[in-house]
């Protein structure tokens, strides 16, 4: 078992970031992007709720540490429940709310796309946990084979979908079903290493007002990343579909190898983060983000343009400025996700919170602004995370001097 974890976790990463991207390429030119736009307000309102529930998965990571030996009798696997809670909570709310906003967010969807939404959405729940788990207890590499089938699994179902359909609702199945079948089929080799190893530093009552607030968090995340095409094609609501779905297939692209990354290893942030003094290790992080920000920025505005319009040939290309600014915005949102695994590991959630949801909030402000489609989707990328990196940078300027976190006794 790798020290540190980070080869293993960086080449899962980098295998299911291929596969994003296989994706992404795959479906608009197979189905157009008009209708690429709806396949993408899917994508974008699915991991809208994945990203919100990652903060259920955030938390689990923190507050999980192996099972001492001294403890006595069987551990109550809160984290289980929880997660059992949690997917059963979301998949009844999905359900019960759909009739106020499945045609508005689906258009001419509608309840056909709410189905697949609740049940991916719900399995995201015990993966959330489970990787959670895993990472808490520096199982790397089974972690990392969790990201592996994941990204794998819905490569395949999606790219066999195409073979036979480009209805838009066999694909979001496509989406979907993965998150839970990766369970299912790595389940047989990794439940030893978590049944009965795992105990979490909180009780139920402390682990759901801490989720609560990491949630909150992690729903503002999303709004920022993944849900970000959705929030920009209802404020665009109108504009001619084809260059609707450019800005937003230009967002997910170019914006993907820093925020996927990074985000992928939030679990491993928050333990390098809970076992060492922030200060040093978040500056060298940071740099190394700032220098690969301009590094990608540069190769965006120059070669950007020119492979949109090889891979979409026909379809409206970029420009290479636009290409450049979502580079940008890439390494800030990057940062931001640093600076809140630094935050959390504190166990500082109000500060953690703030940042998100100050970011999430001028994102959303500035969507609305009376600019060009390009223009927009830029100053909102930037605006926002910008914020929010401001709050937990001051947070952590400010803030109490304190030594590594330490594991304490779970309370009952």
């Amino acid at each position: 078992m790798p020290k540190s974890g980070l080869p293993v976790l960086l080449g899962a990463t980098a295998i299911a970031g291929v596969t994003s991207y296989l994706v992404t390429w795959l479906v608009p030119r197979a189905i157009g992007f008009a209708e690429y736009a709806t396949f993408a307000a899917f994508w974008a309102a699915l991991y809208l709720v994945v990203g919100a529930l990652y903060g259920l998965q955030q938390e689990v990571t923190r507050a999980t540490g192996p099972v001492e030996a001294s403890t006595p009798g069987r551990t109550v696997n809160r984290a289980r429940n929880a997660g059992v809670a949690a997917s059963l909570l979301t998949f009844a709310i999905i359900l019960a709310t759909s009739p106020l906003w499945a045609e508005p967010v689906f258009p001419g969807r509608g309840l056909l796309l709410v189905l697949p939404f609740a049940v991916g959405t719900a399995s995201y729940a015990i993966v959330a946990v489970l990787a959670g788990t895993l990472f808490g207890l520096s199982r790397w590499r089974e972690a990392a084979a969790l990201v592996l089938a994941d990204a794998l699994l819905r490569l395949a179902a999606v790219g066999i979908a195409l073979l036979f359909t480009h209805d838009v609702v066999v694909l979001a199945w496509a989406v979907a079903a993965p998150f839970l079948l990766a369970v299912v089929v790595l389940w047989p080799f990794i439940r030893s290493q978590v049944v009965g190893r795992a105990q979490l530093d909180v009780g139920y009552r402390q682990l759901a007002w801490n989720v609560a607030r990491t949630i909150t968090a992690a729903a503002s995340t999303g709004i920022m990343v993944s849900g970000f095409p959705l929030v920009f094609t209802l404020a665009t609501s109108g504009e001619r579909a084809a260059l609707v779905g450019m800005v937003v297939l230009t967002v997910t692209l170019v914006r993907a190898p820093l925020i996927v990354v990074t985000m992928s290893l939030q679990g491993w942030l928050l333990v390098q983060f809970r076992d060492a003094h922030v200060a040093g290790r978040l500056a060298r992080i940071l740099g190394v983000l700032g220098v690969g920000g301009v590094v990608l920025g540069a190769a965006g505005w120059w070669l950007g343009p020119t492979i949109f319009a090889w891979l979409y040939p026909g379809e409206p290309v970029p420009g290479a400025w636009f290409v450049a600014v979502l580079v940008a915005s890439s390494a800030v949102v990057a940062a931001l996700c640093v600076t809140g695994a630094a935050v959390l590991a504190r166990s500082r959630h109000q500060i953690f919170t703030a940042g998100w949801v100050t970011g999430a909030i001028v994102t959303i402000a500035t969507v609305f602004l009376p600019l060009s489609l390009e223009a927009r989707a830029s100053v909102s990328l930037l605006a926002g995370p910008l914020a929010g990196l401001a709050v937990h940078l001051g947070g952590l300027a400010f803030g109490p001097r304190d030594a590594p976190v330490s594991k304490s006794t779970p309370e009952p």
